[in-house]
């Protein structure tokens, strides 16, 4: 099956991922951090290796900075909730998921204000329009680095730089970028970054995480047992056991660890490159089918692999439907719990359907899905 939908989670995995999960399982699958025996303390230098990769692959100085979560969804959540307080103003793009519009929304009623900047047609941002909508009580930006709509690339530097000059905090989602684009928390200026596991970074679902600045407070969402400080009842304030209550999803992180060294090994500008090279293919033959509708800059430079579209006179769903019971294409159709991108880019009512390339995706995949296209349009 042509499998065209990484950007929700990527498919397959390297196998070492899956070997490595198993191995967790199989070998040494004891809770970290929660004893002294040989078992749990190789648990918990599986967790420490794994947080490592990310601080290396992200150029963040302390891996203790890096928090683990269950998603990015869990990460954002952690990172709005936890930083914004009553009487604060935060400023959003137009093109955020759900996962960053919905906690906002959760705060309005708590006396949280939000400006949501919107971004042109083809979903890019002018910083220009951001920084003319702060406001005397702004105290954070938040913003996609690439949609999952339309795959528009945000300028995240120049965000990082009105943020670091107005002194607010900035949090980037990099749901899909992170493991494909090469991110510098430091070199950016980014505050905090929601990431997660089971997408680019080429990890099992359940996993992902918040990087967080050096000497930012957030107010942690969950208490309970860190493994650390046991001897008081209130939550310990060291990083990254503040944020890590309970059980962490170890098989998981060991698996995201194999993904992270799978990235380290093949190159990152390798597979940016490949997926790159597989997006424009698909774009060009895209603009030779006369009933297809795209969306978005259409342009690589401008676009990470994901590319949403439309055939005249159907529905999203339809399109998507069709191709996945007659010709085994996996796409996903619909709003992609962005309805806020939709409406910028003019199709809330219909939705799009979404094609995201993966590294493990090839030219043939994407000639079986521009045929499958062409049949579907002459039907």
């Amino acid at each position: 099956m042509p499998y065209f939908d990484n950007a929700a989670t990527s498919f397959p995995k390297p196998e070492e991922v899956y070997r490595e999960v198993e191995k967790y399982l199989r070998v040494y699958g004891a809770n970290p951090g929660r004893s002294g025996h040989k078992m749990a303390l190789q648990a918990g230098r599986v967790i420490f290796e794994t947080r490592e990769l990310l601080a290396k692959l992200f150029h963040i100085d302390d891996p203790m900075q890096v928090i683990f979560t269950s998603n990015a969804t869990a990460a954002l959540n952690l990172a709005i909730k936890g930083y914004l307080k009553r009487g604060d103003h935060v400023l959003l793009t137009s093109m955020e998921h759900n996962s960053v519009i919905r906690p906002i929304k959760a705060l309005e009623n708590m006396g949280v204000e939000h400006t949501i900047v919107t971004c042109a047609k083809d979903g890019a941002l002018n910083p220009e329009d951001m920084e003319k909508a702060l406001k005397s009580n702004s105290k954070m930006i938040i913003s996609t680095h690439a949609s999952n709509v339309t795959g528009t690339l945000m300028p995240v530097q120049e965000i990082g730089t009105i943020s670091q000059k107005n002194h607010l905090a900035f949090l980037l989602d990099a749901s899909q970028t992170a493991g494909v684009y090469d991110l510098d928390v430091n070199a950016m200026n980014i505050d905090m970054m929601a990431f997660p596991g089971h997408k680019s970074l080429l990890g099992p679902q359940g996993t992902g995480g918040l990087y967080i600045r050096k000497g930012l407070e957030l107010c942690e969402m969950i208490q309970g047992g860190t493994g650390s400080k046991s001897d008081r009842i209130v939550q310990p304030e060291m990083m990254p056991d503040r944020y890590e209550s309970g059980t962490l999803n170890t098989p998981g992180i060991a698996g995201l660890g194999a993904g992270i060294k799978f990235i380290l090994r093949q190159g990152m500008d390798e597979i940016r490159h490949h997926e790159s090279d597989l997006t424009n293919y698909l774009l060009e033959k895209l603009a030779e089918i006369k009933k297809v509708d795209v969306y978005g800059p259409m342009n690589t430079l401008k676009q990470a692999p994901v590319v949403s579209l439309n055939i005249r006179g159907m529905d999203s769903s339809e399109v998507a439907y069709e191709l996945d019971s007659k010709y085994d294409i996996a796409v996903r159709p619909g709003l992609h719990c962005a309805p806020l991108a939709h409406e910028t880019i003019g199709t809330l009512e219909q939705g799009t359907v979404r094609f995201s390339i993966g590294y493990f995706n090839t030219k043939e995949n994407v000639d079986q899905a521009v045929n499958a296209l062409y049949s579907i349009c002459r039907g």
